[in-house]
């Protein structure tokens, strides 16, 4: 039997006794910090709920399970930055477990039948193995499938980190046998409190206005904040200000992933925007969608659906609109395709609405369902061969251009279905010239 590895994030806390007593787990003992040289977010890391800054009802919950002894599978969802790496850590700690650290990035089946046989050898010491998959919406179904029976007899403790949506991203056995924590991005006031610990561990100072830049440029992410610090004080050499911070930060980074999320999130909120008439909000979420990277195709389709099922016969010219921008992006492509993409935007959410075009496909496609295949009316059926016309087909049908006004009465839905609407015009809906 090859000898039990653990991975701990924190090395230098290697525990020795681990056996919980009826007050709760042990502690475990507690040896020097990383050194001098380690990333200041290292060097920072807290090793315990007190130190812990954030996530406050998550963090008092984590707590009371690792008081009891009782310790669930967890899944804790929540953006980069947010904790959930330092949580998972904090937490087979104070219940005196193996931490074993896995991303779903790198790691495979094999990596995972490692772990399950040295937590197995662990198990029988009375030692609980708590394994953390940092990213596991990167695990595909397979891979997830595989954790599925340790973690039903006990073999192994989950606790699992994902930046997506945990009930999009992770097999439903799995999710039903797990707890899910959902963080948030760190407030200003927690980054304040991170960035003072910062310049506590550097011995620096910081200006105001770069403490204002710092705090709006980390956007909730506390690695971001820390890192960037860092970077200032060593670009100051002294004293850190605005610029260095700025200089640190470089351009802000865009949270984004095409396929994630976010990117649905976004899309969301343009889409409701101009929907609800707002030009401002309009423009806004679609350069927030731009400008992290979106491709321009996607938003031009989005309002050409929008021009359609939105905006529809309130103002019939929104289409073209719409469909010349989509086209306009596509031929000149960016950075040039985001004007004809904003034009159409505002164009759009400044426009009437009326989505009679939807109700009344809805309303159709209701009978449809309802009624079958019911039989095209045989006047209305194209008669092109002899069978057809000995038949009946297009017989007695009238053609509407040898009427005087171009349009005649004759029944044109199924006989069973005479007389039903499913279009209602709406109240915006642009007149049609009779």
């Amino acid at each position: 039997m090859e000898p039990i590895e653990q991975i701990e994030l924190f090395p230098s806390q290697a525990p020795k006794e681990r056996r919980p007593t009826a007050r709760g787990p042990t502690a475990l003992p507690q040896e020097p910090s990383p050194g001098p040289d380690a990333p200041l977010a290292s060097r920072l890391r807290p090793r315990d709920f007190d130190a812990f800054v954030g996530q406050r009802e998550v963090v008092a919950t984590l707590r009371a399970l690792a008081t009891s002894g009782h310790l669930p599978n967890i899944v804790l969802w929540g953006p980069p930055g947010s904790g959930k790496t330092t949580l998972a850590a904090i937490v087979a700690m104070a219940t005196g477990s193996r931490f074993v650290n896995l991303s779903a990035v790198t790691a495979g089946v094999a990596d995972l039948r490692r772990v399950v046989t040295q937590a197995r050898e662990a198990r029988r010491s009375g030692l609980r193995t708590v394994l953390f998959i940092d990213e596991l919406h990167r695990f595909n179904r397979a891979q997830q499938d595989a954790i599925l029976p340790y973690v039903e007899d006990g073999t192994l403790t989950l606790i699992g980190a994902t930046t997506e949506n945990p009930s999009f991203e992770v097999i439903s056995p799995l999710l039903s046998r797990s707890q899910i924590f959902r963080l948030e991005p760190l407030s200003r006031q927690d980054l304040e409190t991170l960035v003072r610990r910062g310049l506590d561990e550097l011995g620096a100072s910081l200006e105001d206005d770069a403490l204002e830049a710092l705090l709006q440029g980390a956007r909730g992410d506390a690695r971001v904040a820390l890192n960037a610090l860092e970077s200032a004080f060593a670009l100051a050499g002294g004293t850190i200000t605005v610029d260095t911070v700025r200089r640190a930060l470089q351009a802000p980074h865009l949270l984004y992933d095409r396929a994630g999320d976010l990117h649905y999130d976004l899309a969301s909120a343009l889409i409701k925007s101009v929907r609800g008439s707002d030009p401002d909000a309009a423009v806004y979420w679609l350069a927030r969608m731009l400008e992290a990277g979106e491709a321009p195709d996607f938003i031009a389709r989005r309002l050409v659906i929008l021009a359609a099922e939105d905006v529809g016969l309130a103002d019939p010219g929104a289409l073209p609109i719409a469909v010349a921008a989509q086209q306009a992006a596509h031929l000149v492509g960016m950075p040039e395709a985001l004007l004809p993409l904003t034009e159409a935007a505002i164009y759009l959410a400044r426009a009437p609405k009326s989505n009679s075009t939807l109700r009344a496909y809805h309303a159709a496609r209701e009978a449809i369902r309802e009624t079958g295949n019911l039989p095209v009316p045989l006047h209305l059926r194209n008669a092109v061969t002899a069978l057809g016309r000995e038949l009946g087909y297009g017989r007695d049908y009238q053609y509407p251009h040898h009427h005087p006004e171009g349009r005649v009465e004759q029944r044109y839905l199924p006989e069973e279905l005479e007389g039903q609407r499913f279009y209602e015009p709406g109240p915006r809906d642009h007149p049609i010239t009779e």
